[in-house]
């Protein structure tokens, strides 16, 4: 309703709630080419995905949507994902909902494009590590501590007996290791808050760099409260049917590319102040999602301000525009 009342005309608002309610139920959208007019706006020559989930309940409704992002500047640009529907509640997505967001971003991109995927303790297990390492993708993946791991003279054991003798902040490679049916690389270290972070890995990267590279995961947790209680209050919408959830996020994606892309462009006009803890006082998103505000609460006196906004996002060719049909 909130989005009703700021629509332009002299409709009643219950009018205008319509419009917004047949936008949902009449257009359908092509989420390939939304996914394509995306990632030509951050061009990379190979990508660096991370995978993840975030859920809310409304109602007795549960919302469980899992995400595939571009990591990019300090966040995760939402790129495909499904909604996993209510029998999933608030549990673990599966295997072929994994597999399939995969397959869809080889199938627009190729598998080449892939530098690396990152993913949290949740996305293990047999066939999905299989289907990785057949497709030759690079992953940094976290697995529990409790997980059995192969030992060099035989046996299993759990994964944190490993690393138990490591000091705070210590990390080693355990090199190839069989792991839940593959050979894989394990490193390992234990954290300040004496918690082991345990990566798995297809190739023999380093400590260093498989660490460095599992951090972009937390990127996507910027993404998430972007899209949530700090900037877009996706929690708030009424709508429970999957099919409108994934035509509403596609609109959230491009309004979050969009403002981050502004952000962006700002930072480079006057940067944004740095705290005495060394972050950003606001991120690039909200940098850019303010302005973009108040040029759009301002119409009128500042439409040079909209013009030079709207470059930001245009689309570089046809091929790239974003296929909306009745």
């Amino acid at each position: 309703m909130q989005l009703a009342l700021a629509l332009p005309g002299r409709a009643h608002k219950d009018s205008k709630y319509r419009r917004l309610q047949r936008l949902f139920h009449d257009v359908s959208i092509d989420f390939s080419m939304v996914a394509l007019f995306i990632a030509k706006r951050i061009p990379y020559e190979k990508y660096r995905l991370t995978l993840d989930r975030t859920n809310w309940k409304y109602g007795n409704k549960h919302i469980n949507i899992m995400f595939l992002g571009i990591v990019h500047e300090g966040t995760a640009i939402p790129i495909l994902w499904v909604t996993l529907g209510e029998k999933k509640k608030r549990g673990n997505s599966n295997t072929s909902e994994r597999i399939m967001l995969i397959n869809k971003f080889i199938e627009i991109f190729g598998a080449e494009s892939i530098d690396y995927l990152v993913a949290d303790r949740e996305f293990i297990g047999c066939e999905w590590l299989k289907y990785l390492v057949e497709k030759n993708i690079k992953f940094r993946i976290r697995i529990r501590h409790n997980l059995k791991i192969s030992c060099t003279r035989g046996g299993t054991s759990p994964a944190r007996n490993f690393f138990r003798n490591l000091a705070v902040s210590e990390a080693i490679n355990l090199g190839k290791r069989k792991i839940l049916g593959q050979m894989l690389f394990v490193s390992g270290a234990r954290l300040i808050n004496g918690e082991y972070l345990i990566i798995i890995t297809g190739d023999p990267a380093s400590c260093e760099e498989v660490f460095e590279d599992y951090k972009k995961r937390w990127e996507i947790e910027t993404l998430f409260k972007a899209l949530k209680t700090q900037g877009f209050d996706f929690e708030s919408t009424h709508l429970t049917e999957p099919e409108k959830i994934d035509k509403l996020i596609a609109f959230l994606a491009i309004a979050f590319l969009w403002a981050h892309l502004e952000g962006e462009w700002l930072n480079e006009q006057k940067q944004i102040k740095v705290k005495t803890h060394k972050r950003k006082a606001i991120s690039l998103f909200r940098y850019g999602l303010d302005y973009l505000r108040e040029i759009f609460l301002n119409i009128s006196e500042k439409n040079s301000e909209l013009q030079i906004a709207l470059t930001l996002i245009q689309p570089r060719s046809p091929h790239n525009e974003i296929n909306l049909t009745y």
